[in-house]
């Protein structure tokens, strides 16, 4: 995988994350940030990683994120 590819499946993952209240509430409990600072480094390469690796934390989670975006588990 490029960096390229992976910032953009990092910013597809936060996006969806996005649209999940529960997941987005524990992402930023668990990394400190709020959502102005979120915001702010949405495009950071050091947030994408956080999101992916909150994903990959959450097995129930990264699978509904993986079907409801046709990813397969492994690119994540």
């Amino acid at each position: 995988m490029t960096a390229e590819s992976a910032e953009i499946l990092a910013l597809e993952a936060l996006a969806w994350l996005a649209g999940e209240a529960d997941g987005l509430d524990r992402f930023l409990a668990l990394s400190g940030l709020d959502a102005a600072r979120l915001r702010a480094g949405a495009g950071e390469p050091a947030t994408g990683a956080a999101v992916l690796d909150f994903l990959l934390a959450n097995e129930a989670l990264l699978l509904r994120f993986c079907d409801d975006t046709s990813t397969a588990p492994a690119q994540v």
